[in-house]
């Protein structure tokens, strides 16, 4: 992007600031509000600020928009998650592909096109936009949903398809060749290396992955630097990226290669957290860029023939997608949202088209016409799902059971010192599913030895809070040893989840004082319960009865509480009290007093009414 200059950079940051709030706030979604920024900006729109030239540079960079994207999501796919839904990646996903490959291709060659255009084309068609369909199903709350995880499965299968499909073009090429020229056709010369360093590449990734990365961001944690950690990210997203795309595989399935190998890091959170700002904006970027790439002139020259190609390719995946969503056990609705997500073009074709293109396989015009097509089937996407809520609005909450998230009912423990872990092995122990947030890198290394799992994140950040889905956590611990840390998380935990329940560890008085400025109710003292006990065992070995013993403690907790109350309204005043604490031991010396004397009575009553007294 060596020829933008800095205004125009100014003005994409400024298309971006506005395109998706306005388009949430007409409710057409923000990636319909991208591809109409990208529109006016774009060579034939009524800016005209961007060559055509400009962008393609701009769509070329910002594909690593959808890099990140998909290392993101990768984060969020264990190992053994993947291995359980390998029969829905390539049993339901590879099932989609192929049958719309199969249709496709009839079509193809009902309208003329030679066998081998009609059947890279069905291919490059089959691909939907994984940016476009993740992003819509994201902002609709449906990803977690069945006919969500069954559209994931899907566009998984499409990013793995995407590798060989790419380096096959060349075998397309030769095939039109001889059918033109009426020459033997065959395999080009080095398509097995071609191969072979492509699943070796692969294994390298998630090698890596698995091994390396983790270790290099232990270290990086250490240091303590936030920036490093930043860096850290994008280097692991761009690495990954890197490798791949020298040995011609899809960026993007390196970028989800590398997530799926960290999802069990203890730094997932914090690099999901580091990541989502930049996969936004860059996501934002590329679809504005691929409204900038549409040929307008040709909607003015051939209107008629673009329809029916669009509405054609949307009605072909949409049925083919709806029987699998039925046979999937969906029900209507989840059927026809899981068609509706992903039956437009994806980004995929633009990257087959070209190298079609190139290799002589299809013209230029015919590719940018299919561009076209496949730019305009993206536009219609969050159309047809806003038609399809408009008219089928989904079923009141209150009148059918709602499918929670995986995640759905976590409790999250902020500081994974002694407090928070005792907390945790009581929490595992009952089977309830907890996520465990802490600084100390030493420290997670530390207890994953003896069994448990903590990530490395600090809770006091909104974006690590997102990260571990608090908007879906039944319960915060809030264990952190450093006060000021302590009140941060619980300010911003308030404030952004106010319906979040907190348990808080104090260290101090003060502290629980500071807590309870803050609106939460439930506050422990971090010694106080172990000292009442102890002494309650003291008392017992010094002779006192167990009665006296819990007697005492039971005065001292309930003097103690409500000491800590009364004191609350005068905690900034220091003067106040030490006054307060002066007069404290004569109160709770009377206490014990009283009930000395009420002991006294009740026995000598006890003893007045013993026969012979």
């Amino acid at each position: 992007m060596s020829d933008i200059s800095l205004g125009e950079i100014a003005m994409l940051l400024c298309a971006a600031a506005i395109a998706a709030p306005l388009a949430r706030w007409l409710r057409i979604g923000s990636v319909l509000g991208y591809l109409i920024a990208g529109i006016l900006l774009g060579p034939q729109g009524f800016g005209q600020a961007f060559s055509f030239y400009e962008a393609r540079e701009i769509l070329h960079f910002a594909e690593f928009g959808v890099v990140v994207l998909l290392f993101v999501i990768g984060l969020e796919m264990r190992p053994i998650r993947l291995w359980t839904m390998r029969r829905q990646v390539f049993g339901v996903g590879g099932l989609q592909f192929v049958a719309t490959a199969l249709v496709l291709t009839a079509f193809g060659l009902a309208f003329g096109l030679t066998i081998s255009i009609s059947v890279f084309l069905a291919f490059a068609l089959s691909l939907s936009s994984t940016a476009f369909a993740i992003q819509i199903l994201e902002e609709n709350d449906e990803l977690t949903s069945r006919h969500g995880r069954v559209a994931f499965s899907i566009l998984l299968l499409q990013d793995l398809a995407a590798i060989p499909l790419i380096a096959i073009v060349p075998v397309f090429a030769v095939a039109a060749a001889a059918t033109s020229a009426a020459i033997p056709g065959g395999w080009p010369v080095g398509d097995a290396w071609v191969v072979l360093k492509a699943l070796a590449t692969i294994i390298g990734v998630v090698v890596a992955g698995r091994f390396l990365i983790d270790q290099f961001l232990r270290r990086i944690a250490r240091t303590g630097g936030d920036e490093a950690m930043t860096a850290s990210a994008l280097l692991t997203v761009v690495g990954a990226a890197v490798v791949m795309q020298y040995a011609g595989i899809s960026p993007s399935l390196g970028g989800f290669l590398a997530g799926a190998m960290l999802a069990d890091s203890a730094y997932r959170h914090q690099l999901h957290a580091d990541l989502k700002p930049f996969q936004g904006l860059l996501l934002g970027l590329f679809f504005t860029a691929v409204g900038m790439s549409l040929d307008i002139e040709l909607l003015y020259k051939k209107p008629l023939t673009i329809l029916v190609l669009v509405s054609g390719l949307l009605f072909i995946k949409s049925l083919i997608l709806y029987g699998i969503g039925r046979w999937q056990n969906l029900p209507p609705s989840g059927a026809r949202r899981l068609a509706l997500s992903i039956s437009q073009g994806g980004e995929f074709a633009f990257v087959l088209l070209a190298a079609g293109a190139a290799a002589a396989v299809i013209t230029y015009p015919f590719k940018d016409l299919i561009a076209v097509v496949v730019t305009l089937s993206m536009a219609a996407t969050p159309l047809l799902l806003l038609l399809d809520r408009t008219f089928w609005p989904p079923p009141s909450p209150s009148g059918q059971p709602v499918e929670l998230p995986d995640k759905d009912g976590h409790v999250i423990i902020a500081g994974f010192g002694r407090f928070g872990q005792i907390a945790a092995r009581i929490l595992r122990a009952k089977r309830i599913p907890f996520t465990a947030l802490d600084l100390d890198s030493q420290q997670i290394d530390m207890v994953k030895r003896f069994g448990s799992e903590a990530f490395y994140g600090n809770a006091s950040r909104p974006d690590i809070l997102a990260a571990a889905e608090a908007d879906k956590a039944r319960a915060l611990i809030l264990a952190i040893d450093d006060v000021d840390s302590s009140l941060r998380t619980a300010r911003i935990v308030r404030e952004r989840y106010p319906d979040l329940k907190i348990y808080a560890r104090a260290r101090n008085r003060n502290h629980v004082h500071r807590l309870m400025d803050l609106g939460i109710e439930e506050i422990h003292r971090e010694t106080f319960a172990a000292t009442l006990e102890l002494t309650h065992d003291l008392l017992r070995g010094l002779g006192h009865s167990e009665r006296d013993a819990r007697v005492a403690i039971n005065i001292f907790k309930d003097h103690d509480n409500l000491r800590l109350t009364d004191d609350y309204a005068h905690y900034t005043d220091e003067q106040k009290l030490r006054d307060l604490a002066r007069g404290d031991a004569d109160n709770l010396s009377k206490l014990f007093d009283e009930d000395a004397m009420t002991q006294t009575r009740i026995a000598e009553a006890e003893r007045s009414k013993e026969p012979g007294v």
